[in-house]
């Protein structure tokens, strides 16, 4: 979860946590997106005691290749892979690269979309290039890793990947959406990984409720 995906993941964990689900089967984790959440996650993973990861917000992704704040480094997304565990991938805040007060933007950043979430956190939107580059590794790292390729699904939420790319919301771009779910679709084609594009934006609830039924499906299958 990130503040932008709040709602989808607050909207999973509600259904997971509701009949017909046992909970008494189950625990549910939550991961925050900031660099340290997804390192706590993979290393989790990699100990086998996580059994099924829904890995919504892929947003440390866009830090680590753009010198963001907020990486959790060059291993992201290795880990559910190589374990071959029921793993539903999307691109949640992958709009945004994160850094600290706006005077500590890089100077090659200055002319770009920023955001000033707060005085202390400065937002800047990903631009087609770097989505790309964005969708390169994520799929680079579900292909090259993937022990059980079947187990792994791609949604991509086409109404906007948090809430903030939404018609008339400062961080929506079409164009960049479009480079990073076309790069990750090419990229993942012929790969047994299934990718799916949804008409919704990522904190819809028909998204939510899609993410939980692919899960389920895999873990049924599993």
């Amino acid at each position: 979860m990130f503040g932008v995906t709040t709602p989808c993941v607050d909207t999973i964990r509600h259904i997971l946590s509701s009949p017909p689900y046992d909970t008494a089967k189950h625990e549910i984790y939550v991961f925050h997106a900031t660099g340290a959440g997804g390192l706590a996650m993979e290393r989790l993973v990699s100990e086998g005691q996580i059994d099924a990861v829904i890995d919504l917000t892929t947003t440390e992704v866009c830090d680590h290749l753009s010198g963001g704040v907020l990486s959790a480094g060059p291993n992201r997304l290795e880990a559910g892979a190589k374990k071959g565990i029921p793993m539903v991938v999307s691109v949640g805040a992958c709009d945004m690269v994160n850094f600290g007060p706006k005077d500590t933007v890089p100077a090659k950043y200055k002319d770009r979309n920023l955001l000033e979430h707060n005085p202390a956190v400065t937002l800047m939107r990903t631009n087609e290039s770097e989505c790309q580059e964005i969708g390169k590794f994520i799929a680079g790292k579900l292909k090259t890793y993937a022990d059980k390729p079947e187990m792994i699904k791609v949604l991509l939420p086409a109404g906007g990947v948090s809430m903030i790319d939404k018609p008339g919301q400062p961080f929506h771009d079409e164009e960049a959406s479009e480079a990073l779910f076309g790069v990750l679709e090419s990229g993942l084609k012929g790969s047994n990984i299934h990718v799916t594009r949804l008409p919704n934006n990522v904190n819809d609830d028909a998204f939510a409720e899609a993410v939980v039924e692919t899960l389920m499906e895999l873990i049924t299958h599993s």
